[in-house]
C-alpha cells in the first residue's frame, strides 16, 4: 500500500490524540452519569468512542471504493467565464484531458486576452465564443453555436461549468445596494441565465450541471456579504435543480472552493487600495464617523492579508472539477480548500449558532 499523504496523516493523529484526552479524562463516565440523570438508558460510551474512531480509521486508510470514468472521446463541455481565473485554466485542463470545450468569454468580441490565448491552441476541440452571462441574447446565441458545433447534435451537450463570477468586499454599510445587485446578477442570475438555456441539451446527453460555489456560499463572513447573498443563491438554486434533474438522469453538482487566489488575481494591492477609498467614500458622513477611519483601515488590512496568503495551487480545484465531469458517479459537494477552513465550514453549518459566533 502507498504511504498515506500528509494532508491526510495529520487528521488521523489529531483523532488519536483526542481520543487519548476524552477516554483518558473520564468524558464517557460524565456523558453516561448526564444520560442517566435525564433518564436516558445509559449508553457504552467508551464503545461508542472507539467505533467513531474505527471508522474514521477505516475513512482515512482504505482506498476510496471506485466510481467509475466515462468515455471522454465525443464529449462537450461549455466553461463559462474563461477570460481569466477558474475559468481560463479549467477550459485548457478539461481540453487536455479529451474533452470538446466551448469557452464562454465575455471579452471575445474585443480580442480579451483569455480568449486569444484559449484560440492560440489552435484546436478544433477548442471552441471560443462570445458569452457575457448578463446578457439573454448572448446566452441564446451561445446556446444556437453549440448545438450547431455538436460532434453529435442528438447526444446533447456532456456538461456546462458555471465558472463565471465576480467578487468584492465590504462590511454592509459601506456597500452600495448597486454592488449587491452587480454580484448577485453575475454570480446567481448568470448561472441560472445559462442552466436554464443549456438544459434540454444536457438532458438529451444525460449529462452534468456543475455550478461553481464558494465555501461563503456555506457560510458567512465577515466582509464578505455581497459575495455571500449570491453564492447562497447558488447552493439553493443547485440544490432544487438536483432534484428536479434526477428523474432525468442529470447530475448537478456543486463545487465550493475555499480561499484561492485564482491565476490572474484581480484583487491586486492597487485595486484593493482603489476598492476601499470607494467604500469610504459611499458611506457618508454619518457612518464614516461612527466606524471611524482607524477600523476601517483595520478591516482593510485584514482583506488585504486574505487575498494575499490564499491558496495558489489550483490542483484541488481542477481535479475535483474533472471528478464531477468525468466521474460515473460524482459527488453531490465538493470541497476543495484547506483543512482550517473545511473544519470551520463543518463547525458553522453543524454546531450551534453560538458557538460559531464565537468563531
Amino acid at each position: 500500500m502507498a504511504p498515506l499523504p500528509i494532508r491526510r496523516v495529520i487528521p488521523l493523529v489529531l483523532f488519536s490524540l483526542s481520543l487519548t484526552f476524552l477516554l483518558g479524562f473520564g468524558v464517557p463516565s460524565a456523558l453516561n452519569f448526564i444520560a442517566r440523570c435525564c433518564g436516558f438508558p445509559e449508553a457504552g460510551m467508551t464503545e461508542c468512542i472507539v467505533l467513531v474512531y474505527l471508522f474514521f480509521v477505516c475513512y482515512e486508510v482504505l482506498p476510496p471504493i471506485p466510481r467509475g470514468t466515462v468515455k471522454v472521446h465525443g464529449k462537450a463541455v461549455l466553461v463559462t467565464g474563461c477570460d481569466s481565473g477558474f475559468g481560463f485554466v479549467l477550459a485548457k485542463h478539461l481540453h487536455e484531458l479529451g474533452f470538446s470545450i466551448f469557452a464562454g468569454c465575455r471579452l471575445k468580441d474585443e480580442m480579451g486576452e483569455g480568449s486569444r490565448g484559449l484560440e492560440m491552441l489552435h484546436s478544433d476541440r477548442m471552441k471560443v465564443l462570445q458569452l457575457d452571462v448578463l446578457s439573454d441574447q448572448q446566452v441564446a446565441r451561445a446556446v444556437e453555436f453549440v448545438g450547431a458545433n455538436l460532434e453529435d447534435p442528438e447526444k446533447g451537450l456532456w456538461a456546462v461549468v458555471n465558472s463565471a463570477e465576480v467578487c468584492t468586499f465590504g462590511e454592509v454599510e459601506f456597500v452600495g445596494m448597486e454592488t449587491y445587485k452587480h454580484l448577485s446578477e453575475v454570480n446567481l442570475w448568470g448561472t441560472v441565465r445559462v442552466t436554464k438555456a443549456l438544459l434540454p441539451l444536457i438532458r438529451r446527453a444525460k449529462g452534468r450541471v456543475v455550478n461553481v460555489s464558494s465555501m461563503f456560499g456555506r457560510m458567512g463572513g465577515r466582509l464578505h456579504s455581497p459575495y455571500c447573498v449570491s453564492k447562497y443563491g447558488v447552493e439553493a438554486f443547485s440544490d432544487c435543480l438536483r432534484y428536479e434533474m434526477k428523474p432525468w438522469g442529470v447530475k448537478v453538482i456543486v463545487i465550493e472552493p475555499g480561499n484561492f487566489v485564482e491565476p490572474g488575481n484581480p484583487m491586486t494591492r492597487d485595486i484593493m487600495d482603489a476598492t476601499a477609498n470607494k467604500r469610504w467614500q459611499e458611506a457618508g458622513p454619518r457612518v464614516q464617523e461612527d466606524y471611524g477611519k482607524t477600523r476601517f483601515e483595520q478591516h482593510i488590512s485584514t482583506m488585504r492579508s486574505y487575498c494575499s496568503y490564499g491558496q495558489k495551487d489550483t490542483t484541488p480545484f481542477l481535479n475535483d472539477v474533472t471528478d464531477a465531469v468525468r466521474s460515473c458517479r460524482p459527488f453531490a459537494r465538493y470541497c476543495p480548500m484547506v483543512m482550517r477552513w473545511w473544519i470551520r465550514m463543518q463547525v458553522i453549518t453543524h454546531l450551534p449558532t453560538t458557538i460559531s459566533d464565537w468563531l
